[in-house]
């Protein structure tokens, strides 16, 4: 198959299509009995993210359990992070745990802006082996955003108020600049070598932008992104790009200069007001937690997502965020069938 063709490629390019094609954010995880029963074989969550055949298996299980549209590389927005030379480990119950914490200009200077093919080979091998097996459609590549990943990294993990982050923001010009000029450059070689291996678009994750004010945004953040963004199309203008930021409505405008295909939109983001900020392919946005509704509710709030996006200039349908460990795959796969099956009819009206 010409994958140039498939629905995906050609939602994000703004091209009609016979339906509207779905992926789901996290579709390769804990929901999953079959990713359950690999993690458990695989040791630790990052040794599974750095064995390349266990990855390309866990990378397909939501194509033949659910049938998605896509495929999206299993790894983790820190997997390059461990190689600028900070330990990421996953702690039961609390998430990941970073170390040393970044606090001064000098331990951002200290930081290395990894080689792909030397430092991350992995991620490459997972990728080419993943691409022999899926060969009708499309698969996607990722990286966490440079404020997303600084915020791990300043913060030393998760966080709920962001003090780490934002008061260096604020205080250190010098230390935010450093480390978000050297997670820019991480981001631009990571994502470059995962097309040079064979993704066929890619995701930007910018998960926890919708922490900041628009002002705050425009003037810390952005450009960096903007810069990332700019030179993949530079070097790969073929490759479609996608933003994604959670709690990030009230910078459609700001995202909307991006100069990528397709922009996110989180399930409080209402599409009719988001189509009147933004003029590109929209990816989303059915609420997780619905998957836990009945299939007639599910139904319901399908037919009003793609009845809304109808205006887009492309549609790529999603949730609103990751699916949630508990979802049942059963429900999963219902909500696929329910999208292919309804923007069918609605192209025939």
């Amino acid at each position: 198959m010409d994958l140039k063709n498939h629905p995906i490629l050609k939602a994000a390019r703004g091209e009609k299509t016979e339906y509207t094609p779905i992926w789901i954010m996290r579709q390769a995880g804990r929901y999953s009995e079959r990713y359950r029963k690999i993690r458990e074989k695989a040791g630790s969550f990052m040794d599974l993210c750095k064995n390349p055949e266990l990855a390309a298996e866990v990378t397909l299980i939501p194509i033949d359990e659910i049938g998605v549209d896509a495929a999206i590389l299993f790894s983790d927005i820190l997997v390059p992070v461990e190689k600028m030379g900070i330990n990421v480990s996953f702690v039961e119950g609390k998430g990941p745990v970073l170390e040393p914490k970044v606090e001064t200009v000098e331990d951002a200077q200290r930081l290395k802006i990894p080689e792909p093919e030397k430092d991350l080979p992995y991620v490459l091998e997972t990728i080419q082996l993943i691409k022999e097996k899926l060969t009708d459609r499309p698969l996607i590549g990722f990286s966490g955003a440079p404020f997303t990943l600084a915020s791990y990294i300043l913060e030393g993990g998760s966080s709920k108020n962001y003090i780490a982050a934002k008061s260096t923001m604020w205080n250190d010009e010098k230390l935010w600049n450093t480390l978000m000029t050297k997670l820019t450059q991480t981001v631009i070689e990571y994502l470059s070598a995962q097309i040079k291996a064979g993704v066929d678009l890619v995701q930007i994750f910018d998960s926890w932008i919708g922490v900041l004010s628009r002002d705050d945004y425009e003037r810390y953040v952005f450009s960096y992104t903007e810069k990332i963004v700019n030179e993949l199309k530079k070097r790969h203008p073929e490759t479609p790009i996608i933003h994604f930021g959670v709690n990030a409505g009230h910078l459609l405008e700001v995202n909307n200069r991006l100069n990528v295909d397709v922009i996110g939109l989180d399930w409080k983001t209402e599409i009719d007001k988001a189509l009147q900020i933004i003029d590109k392919s929209i990816q989303g946005n059915l609420d997780p937690v619905m998957l836990f509704a009945s299939e007639e509710l599910i139904e319901k709030q399908v037919r009003k997502i793609l009845t809304s996006a109808q205006k887009a200039r492309g549609h790529i349908f999603n949730l609103g965020h990751g699916i949630l460990p508990p979802t049942d795959p059963k429900k999963a796969k219902f909500l696929v069938d329910t999208v292919h099956k309804i923007s069918r009819e609605l192209r025939e009206q």
